[in-house]
Order: structure tokens, then C-alpha cells, then sequence
């Protein structure tokens, strides 16, 4: 059955050295340079055009924005890295509240976000260490898929991966066009739902073999 995402709603934002909200379900973290496409990402998955603020402006998300969802779960919106216009002390203190927030023993999965049209870049392969580093599952999206042409976004979504460090597979993504939502939904349902009764006991047996 194909997963569905029928409520979310902003939960509250957090700054440095603030508080995070109680948890409640399972935490997936959405990461990303600036301007990649995080809130229209959350947006389009939520089908509210408004949920998540955004803006043609790179870095004006700078707080971590929780949003619970279905009731069960929530999308973590994390402020985007690389903003080129921000000073030192600016991206020192983003730096901070990301890797604090990653170590903090909440999140249950991210979602590394990839511009399909460009090669990863010295940012980009940071998180990605940081997401190793701390032994965090992810899943690899590589947004802005309608730029391309259908026949080359798959390709294309793979490399972006392979030349991040990761295994060759990353979802192609467009926010526009709704190419790729199902599938990260789907993915999304393995996150937050157990297996049902019958999985569990298949995975049981295997191990007992």
C-alpha cells in the first residue's frame, strides 16, 4: 500500500542552545546547501504549498523547524550549509547547531538533499561524513529532477551519490512535477511504520536459519 502523508502541521523552531520538543514517534532530519529545495521538499510531501516557508533568497531558514506529521512522526527542517553570503561567525554557529542536533541522539534517519545538476560539493561531503560519523540511516535525494530530461534524471540521481562517497542510488526528485514523491513517501512508511505482524516473523526465521 502506497504511504500517504494526510496531516502535518509546524511543531516549533529551535535555536542555539534552545530546547528541543518532546519526541514523539520516529525523527527524520532533512539536510541540504542552501537553496536546494528542503522546504519545497517538505511541502510537496505534505501537499500544503505553506507549510514550510521558502524563499528564492539561500539561507533564511537558520533555526531547526519541526514539523510534527500524521500525528506520529516528524520531518526535521535543518538550516541549509554553504550559504557563501554568510560570514565566519555566521557558519561557525550554523555548523554548530547542525552537528549538535545530529549528535544528539534523536534522529532516526535523514534525508541528504543533492542538487541532480551539479557535482556534490566540499559541503556536501562534510554532512555526509558527519552523517557516518554519527551512524545515522539516510536516504540520498537528488532534487531539481525536472531540469533534466526523463531519460537522463535516474542516471543522473545515481552519480550524484557515487561522487558524494555513498553506494550508486540516490531518488530523483522534482518538486514541481511530484517525479520521485511516491517513491521517498514509500521510503518514508518503511521509516515510520513496523513491520506488520507477518514481516517480523519472516525476518525471525531467517535468522533462526
Amino acid at each position: 500500500m502506497e504511504f500517504r502523508i494526510k496531516k502535518a502541521e509546524f511543531n516549533t523552531s529551535v535555536g542555539t542552545g534552545g530546547k528541543y520538543p518532546e519526541k514523539k514517534g520516529a525523527e527524520i532530519a532533512i539536510v541540504g546547501k542552501s537553496n536546494v529545495g528542503k522546504s519545497s521538499l517538505i511541502n510537496s510531501l505534505c501537499n500544503m504549498n505553506k507549510l514550510a516557508k521558502t524563499s528564492q533568497k539561500p539561507g533564511k531558514t537558520r533555526l531547526i523547524n519541526f514539523f510534527t506529521v500524521n500525528g506520529g512522526f516528524s520531518l526535521v527542517d535543518l538550516p541549509g550549509y554553504g550559504f557563501a553570503e554568510a560570514s565566519k561567525e555566521e557558519k561557525l554557529r550554523w555548523g554548530g547547531l547542525i552537528e549538535s542536533y545530529l549528535g544528539s541522539g534523536r534522529v532516526d534517519h535523514i534525508i541528504m538533499l543533492l542538487d541532480i545538476r551539479h557535482e556534490p560539493t566540499a559541503d556536501d561531503r562534510q554532512m555526509f561524513k558527519y552523517i557516518l560519523y554519527y551512524a545515522i540511516p539516510y536516504t540520498l535525494v537528488a532534487t531539481k529532477a525536472d531540469k533534466l530530461a526523463k531519460s537522463k534524471r535516474r542516471q543522473a540521481a545515481n552519480a550524484c551519490a557515487k561522487l558524494l562517497g555513498a553506494p550508486p542510488y540516490a531518488i530523483a526528485f522534482s518538486g514541481e512535477t511530484g517525479d520521485g514523491k511516491q517513491e521517498l513517501l514509500d521510503r518514508i512508511g518503511q521509516i515510520v511504520l513496523p513491520p506488520a505482524p507477518e514481516e517480523e516473523e519472516t525476518a525471525e526465521q531467517k535468522s533462526e536459519e
